[in-house]
């Protein structure tokens, strides 16, 4: 799946986060949480479920 970095969060203590607003990537098909706000629907994942920054 391919969808594009709306947000990103603060990241671990020792490991910062590597993708950045903006970025598009690609994820595994059941991976994160769906939510949905203000009629737009979204994914909540960690960096790790990310395959590739493309």
């Amino acid at each position: 799946m391919k969808g594009k970095i709306v947000a990103v969060g603060n990241g671990k203590k020792d490991e910062p986060m590597t993708v950045k607003v903006g970025d598009s990537v690609l994820y595994g098909k059941y991976a994160g949480t769906e939510i949905t706000v203000e009629g737009k629907e979204y994914l909540i994942m960690r960096e790790s479920d990310i395959f590739a920054i493309i």
